[in-house]
């Protein structure tokens, strides 16, 4: 398998000169190392979901991980927002950290948008005004300041998507890790949703994002991405070359399925 690694050096090794590390580190906002995940069936085998994965996402970037279903990808994502433990390996990312859910339903769960986005905020010790400050600076961020008093129920699967973003911008978290946000969305709500994250990085420089999918047409938007087989990392670099990969993948597989 062909690996491309188009993002920079990996880390120095954890033996190294700790200002060096403090260094590199600065600009990395995700990264994975040697990450495995093994689940035992219930006739007591151990089955491997990832071997071996190692990433590197720099900071401000948007991110993509992709791969066909039952790679792992949804997996990783979850190690790397601490929903699940590896078997083995390190993780470090960036905190505070959010996990945006693949369904909106799941994590919009108040009844108004200003209601919603505010939730997060009840564990800091802010003054109203700064919650609303918050509230407010996080819905113009994913262009939803129009709707800070319309009912969630009335609301798209985008608009909601947008609102749950929103919901960890106002936190100020660091790293946003997006979970297949477009699969139940038509395709208005799809670009909606993408481009909304990508203005967030734009306009915050401080803000990264990985954002799992399916959608090659989607790497577009990104800065980079990784793709998965079979539980490992295969590419991993500039979306332009990934993009070239996965397409020259596919070709190969459509010959080789009509010869």
């Amino acid at each position: 398998m062909t690996v491309i690694c188009s993002s920079g050096p990996l880390l120095p090794p954890l033996n190294s000169n700790p200002s060096t590390r403090a260094n590199v580190t600065e600009n990395i906002a995700i990264e994975g190392r040697n990450l495995g995940f093994s689940v035992k069936t219930k006739q007591g085998k151990i089955l491997p979901i990832l071997k071996d994965c190692s990433l590197r996402i720099p900071s401000g970037q948007f991110w993509m991980l992709l791969g066909p279903n039952g790679c792992g990808k949804s997996t990783l994502l979850k190690i790397l927002a601490g929903l699940l433990n590896p078997t083995n390996g390190t993780v470090f990312v960036k905190r505070p950290k959010s996990f945006v859910f693949q369904n909106p339903d799941h994590q919009v769960v108040m009844p108004t948008v200003e209601a919603d986005v505010a939730f997060g905020l009840g564990k800091y010790n802010l003054t109203c005004e700064e919650v609303k400050f918050r509230v407010s600076k996080a819905l113009g961020a994913v262009d939803m300041l129009d709707y800070l008093q319309r009912s969630t129920q009335t609301l798209s699967g985008g608009q909601k998507q947008r609102v749950a973003i929103a919901g960890a911008l106002a936190e100020a978290c660091k790293v946003l890790l997006l979970d297949e946000l477009t699969t139940f969305l038509d395709e208005k709500d799809q670009v909606g949703v993408i481009k909304a994250v990508r203005s967030c990085l734009d306009n915050s420089g401080e803000v990264t994002a990985l954002w799992v999918t399916h959608r090659l047409e989607e790497l577009e938007y990104a800065d980079g991405a990784v793709y998965m087989e079979d539980g490992r990392v295969v590419v991993h670099g500039d979306a332009a070359s990934t993009m070239d990969f996965i397409k020259s993948r596919q070709s190969a597989y459509l010959k080789q399925i009509n010869s």
